[in-house]
This record gives C-alpha cells, structure tokens and sequence, in this order.
C-alpha cells in the first residue's frame, strides 16, 4: 500500500506499507529509496515473511517524495522532523521498532536522542564516526554533488553519483540536507537504554569502526554480514539478521 503524507510544514512525503504484525520504520540511505533500499533486494519481504508491518518513507528529496527548494525547507534535523510527523499522525506511540540504512541510521540515532521511544532500534551501515562526526562524512558529498559531472570514472565520487542519478531530482536540494546534518556526542549514546541491533557489512567502514559504535551503546547487539556499504544492503543476510534480532524482542 502507498500512501501520501503531509509532514509538519506541508512537503508531501510517499510512504510505502507492507505487511501485518508487530510495526517496523525503516529508513532509507542517502541518495536512495524505500524501494532501493528496503524492496529492491528483498529485506522487505523477508521481514514481512517473518510476519511483521513495515512502513516506510522516502525522505523529502528523495525518491518519490516532494523536494521543497527554499532552504528554509532544509532546517538542522529535518529528516528527524519528518518522522516525527509520520509516527504522530500514525498514532504508532511507543509500539514500534525504528530502523535504518546508513543516513537512515544516523537519523534513528538523532530521533532516540530528541526523545523517541520505541521498543528498540536497528543501525545498519554504520559506525561510530558516522554519528559523532556526521558533518565530516557529509563534506565529502557536498563536495561529490558540488563536483558532478566532472568525477574519473571509477572513482567514489563518480560511483556515488550515478547513485543519487537515480533516486535524487534536485541535488543541489540536498546539499542544503547534508549541512543541517547533526553529530551526536558520545554522552549521547551512553544514555540510549534501550535495545539496539547494529548491523553492518564486514567490509563496510564508510563511516568507521562498528565495533567501536556497538562499545558505545549501553544495549547493543551486534551482526555481521558480507559486503561494504554499497553491498551489503543487497544481501539477504541483511533481512535475516534483522528478522532475528526482531524475533527477541
């Protein structure tokens, strides 16, 4: 089922629902999609298999969600705005497990920490360099999307944006994203009681050590699976780890 969503300043957002069971918001990574990201590959099928509700949005800018230009569209923490929106007007309260991919991950972390409460979280692609230094990694792709058009074939910054080619209608849109990008301080993370799958490939350090993110986090379990960051989310033992860490909740 898809479904429109006006957020808290009126940008239409695409929601996409599957499933019945237990409730799971998933959020998508930079440059991507619900579809890329969760449909594509067959995560979404196998946690719906495993019996449980997703729902999930495209970012605004992503997508087939609006792309609002003014920069005062674009404010610090918007991603985490947006949600906040979806899971009020959904009535979810507390009964839910909040999820995401890489910039969905770092937007689950942001959430916990401006006071959402869901039964338990799950940070996939990440690491903790990703969520304390998030502005740094967000540099490198004001600079990919400033830069396109002239990236060496082979390169991150020219695999990066064929990429946002893809799922991204007006970069320069997002660039006004990534400088609202917040860091979140270690003391942060040590506050976060609740219980956390973090999940990453084992060639993925796009966003530094997951091992040192899971030392960080008073209640986390950590899964490993095959690839680097732009892999991993294809394999099926993304869906699998998650479904099974769902399962003990």
């Amino acid at each position: 089922m898809h479904m429109q969503f006006e957020s808290f300043d009126g940008t239409r957002l695409h929601v996409t629902e599957l499933g019945e069971g237990p409730t799971v918001v998933l959020l998508h990574g930079l440059f991507s999609s619900a579809d890329t990201n969760w449909i594509r590959y067959g995560t979404a099928r196998r946690l719906v298999e495993a019996g449980y509700h997703l729902i999930m949005p495209d970012f605004r800018g992503h997508g087939q969600s609006d792309t609002p230009e003014s920069p005062e569209a674009w404010p610090a923490d918007v991603l985490a705005m947006d949600v906040e929106a979806l899971v009020a007007q959904l009535g979810l309260g507390t009964d839910f497990v909040l999820a995401g991919y890489s910039l969905g991950a770092r937007t689950v972390v942001r959430l916990l920490v401006r006071g959402m409460q869901p039964r338990g979280a799950i940070l996939a692609g990440m690491g903790l360099q990703g969520i304390v230094n998030g502005a740094d990694r967000g540099a490198w792709f004001i600079r990919m999307i400033e830069g396109r058009g002239s990236w060496e074939r082979g390169t991150g910054e020219f695999v990066a944006e064929r990429f946002m080619n893809a799922s991204v209608k007006k970069p320069d849109c997002i660039i006004h994203l990534l400088k609202g990008q917040q860091s979140t301080p270690a003391d942060d993370l040590a506050a976060l009681d609740l219980p956390i799958l973090l999940v990453n490939g084992a060639d993925d350090h796009d966003n530094g050590s997951a091992q040192e993110l899971v030392a960080a986090l008073p209640d986390a379990t950590y899964a490993e699976i095959p690839g680097n960051h732009m892999g991993s989310v294809t394999k099926p033992e993304l869906g699998e780890a998650m479904a099974a860490w769902l399962s003990t909740l």
